[in-house]
């Protein structure tokens, strides 16, 4: 294995993705200088995508995120294939108590409580729930003690966070739904546009405010072009991932997607 330079992966991502190439390639040179395997933080779909390339299959990844079909997971980096148990990525569970009969939670009020709580948003991962008040999100091990002390409000909820056993990870609801849209372009705005009814102009100031992402990183150029497979959210709304695009006979497009709505107002 060779020293890898992270200039060499620039051209393949985008400009503002240059700090996590930087962070990867770092990754990488110390395995093979060190020779000791590296465990990451919680990876999004995009990152591990960036850390697959950097790597080249010049080492072994494995990964797990808490289940099988979680989003953001733990990518374990070692020089040759080792027979890991899930205990091994170092990931506990948390249950979170709440008084559900003169209260609710929601998504975004549990993520912002986490990432304003002093931890960086690498260090946990899903926020699930079974759509019927019972919420539980994956962390770090390493960092049980603080989850355990720190966090005691979500929002104006009191509550109280203990482990349970990744088996008893709740049925998770799939409030997903397929649908479609027309669309003038592949523009992110006019995509946006078609699929949520707002107005270029409302858009604009979502791109300003930072409310859009493309592939989980903030996205600040409305002429940005999408394709097939992108995941695209719009803070307040939910998120979208495309996947199909067919030409009209009026010159548009013909979208299909499947959305993710988002629970907070």
């Amino acid at each position: 294995m060779q020293r890898r330079q992270a200039s060499a992966f620039y051209p393949h991502f985008e400009p503002e993705e240059r700090p996590t190439i930087d962070y990867f390639v770092g990754l990488f040179n110390r395995l093979i200088f060190k020779h000791e395997a590296i465990l990451t933080h919680f990876l999004d779909p995009r990152e591990r995508e960036i850390l697959e390339t950097v790597v080249g299959g010049e080492a072994v990844l494995q990964e797990f995120g808490g289940y099988q079909a979680a989003e953001k997971k733990r990518v374990y980096l070692s020089e040759d294939w080792e027979n890991l148990k899930p205990d091994d990525y170092k990931i506990v569970l948390y249950q979170i108590d709440y008084p559900q009969k003169f209260a609710q939670l929601r998504h975004g009020q549990i993520l912002g409580s986490l990432a304003n709580s002093g931890v960086e948003v690498a260090t946990f991962g899903d926020i699930v729930t079974d759509g019927q008040g019972t919420w539980q999100f994956f962390a770090e091990a390493e960092l049980s003690d603080f989850f355990d002390r720190q966090i005691d409000r979500i929002g104006r909820t009191r509550v109280r966070l203990h482990q349970v056993p990744l088996k008893e990870l709740t049925a998770i609801e799939d409030n997903s739904v397929t649908e479609s849209a027309v669309a003038s372009s592949m523009r992110l705005d006019a995509l946006l546009a078609a699929v949520t009814g707002k107005s270029r102009s409302q858009l604009k100031e979502a791109f300003t405010a930072g409310d859009v992402k493309l592939n989980w990183h903030e996205e600040a150029a409305p002429e940005k072009i999408a394709a097939i497979g992108d995941m695209i959210s719009l803070r307040h709304f939910g998120r979208l991932q495309i996947s199909g695009i067919k030409p009209t006979k009026k010159g548009r497009l013909h979208l299909d997607y499947q959305l993710w709505r988002s629970s907070s107002k």
